[in-house]
């Protein structure tokens, strides 16, 4: 199946990864963050100071048990991390080297019920997502379809092509993952170059912009959700560690990292740890000229959270970017300055026209102001929704309208890049995420 995309906008950002070459960046400290999986509501397995082996259960699901978030390394637990109204933030684990990674039996996965319980209490099912609402998938309801994902089409994301040497894993996991849908598990790749054909997968190939890669667009493209229905969606690389796990019984807790962004003095590629410390990954590797104040993201520009060097990765554990924070900036006429550095979506700045990288920093540039019902959103979301409408739906909690406007079909992502390009400078993600939670509470 060939799907092309036409709408969309591909950020032209320096600081991308140009060598290959991958570093092995060892994991002294890692943390787990219930926050990055969203609908899983944490209880915490563990104390401060036990010994836990790789794959060892952190927290589990307060209302499907069965679903947990594993250690991705043997060592000592040294935080366990409350907020407000003792939210559990993170629990961090430091590394010791010793110990064996914990082994599943794997062996008699040939049902829906056994491969699903397999998959919650592995830690694999928190790295997948359920379409409606974005959440880590139930365990108790089967998926229509499954789409996969095989690149990154973000800012600065680094694409690795999936070798012969994954072929095994990635067909060992559609075998496993079949057992669980009657419909099909759709890979969407850039080309057979990128990914070679998987046995048992239908494979797509996309071109076009961002946002090309993200699941949910493709997931528009190919066949949509409807009210009722259910899929599963992950990226590329969690389906090859569903394949090891298959075949091994251990899970995977490796992680392909590229540490992008300006501010960052070569950009690299680093093999670590999922949940590694950033200080692992940036030590050294930050510029400091001028004394600039520095915007640390784990993840992409669009979609990344905002961390300090001393913090974690995050989920989807496969980027880092480094851009300049802005806060030191003294620029004459301020965001209507027509600077030729200035990156922008409008004709209306020399910068939309100069075909070159630039190095934009975190500021706003704008306030926030009443959402400007102009059809602007539309050129960013390939998608049969309107945007602009499901939006308003949201904000004023009208969930008969969000649901003939498609809100079953989206995900905050989704929406980032219209919210990069938006000049009402409205939280785009924020409000999609809010109207999710807020429909799935009413539904249950």
């Amino acid at each position: 199946m060939d799907l092309k995309i036409k709408k969309g906008l591909d950020l032209p950002l320096s600081g991308a990864v140009t060598d290959s070459v991958v570093r092995q960046v060892p994991a002294a400290r890692v943390a787990v963050i219930p926050d990055d999986f969203p609908g899983f509501v944490p209880k915490v397995d563990v104390k401060e100071g036990e010994t836990v082996q790789a794959g060892q259960p952190l927290m589990h699901h307060k209302q499907e048990p069965a679903v947990r978030l594993v250690s991705p390394v043997s060592g000592t637990v040294t935080a366990v991390v409350r907020g407000e109204r003792r939210k559990v933030l993170r629990v961090e684990v430091e590394a010791s080297g010793n110990g064996a990674p914990l082994r599943f039996a794997t062996e008699s996965l040939t049902d829906a019920s056994t491969v699903t319980m397999a998959l919650a209490e592995s830690g694999l099912l928190a790295m997948m997502r359920q379409r409606p609402y974005d959440i880590v998938p139930s365990p108790h309801v089967l998926p229509r379809d499954i789409f996969v994902t095989a690149f990154d089409s973000a800012p600065l994301a680094h694409n690795v092509a999936a070798g012969t040497d994954k072929v095994a894993a990635l067909t060992a996991a559609v075998k496993l993952l079949g057992n669980l849908t009657k419909g099909k598990i759709y890979i969407s790749r850039r080309d057979s170059g990128s990914c070679p054909d998987i046995p048992g997968a239908e494979m797509v190939n996309v071109s076009g912009p961002h946002p090309a890669g993200l699941v949910g667009v493709q997931i528009a493209n190919i066949r949509p959700v409807n009210k009722g229905q259910t899929v599963w969606t992950m990226n590329l690389d969690t389906l090859c560690k569903v394949g090891i796990f298959a075949t091994t019984g251990v899970v995977d807790h490796t992680a392909l990292v590229a540490v992008t962004g300006s501010e960052v003095r070569h950009p690299y590629l680093a093999q670590t740890t999922v949940g590694v410390c950033l200080d692992a990954l940036l030590s050294g590797q930050l510029k400091t000229d001028g004394g600039k104040n520095m915007r640390i993201i784990s993840g992409n520009v669009l979609t990344g959270v905002k961390e300090t060097i001393s913090g974690f990765l995050h989920y989807p554990y496969s980027q880092v970017t480094v851009i300049p924070e802005g806060d030191d900036v003294d620029e004459f006429m301020g965001w209507a300055s027509l600077s030729p550095k200035k990156m922008s979506v409008s004709p209306s700045y020399p910068g939309h026209w100069f075909r070159k990288l630039f190095s934009p920093d975190a500021r706003t540039l704008g306030g926030r102001r009443a959402m400007i019902m102009s059809g602007e959103y539309d050129r960013y979301i390939p998608m049969d929704i309107m945007a602009e409408y499901l939006l308003k739906a949201i904000n004023s909690g009208n969930i008969d309208a969000m649901e003939r406007l498609g809100i079953y079909e989206v995900a905050p992502e989704d929406f980032a890049l219209a919210e990069y390009a938006d000049s009402s400078k409205q939280p785009l993600q924020e409000i999609v995420r809010r109207g999710l939670d807020g429909l799935r509470k009413e539904m249950e």
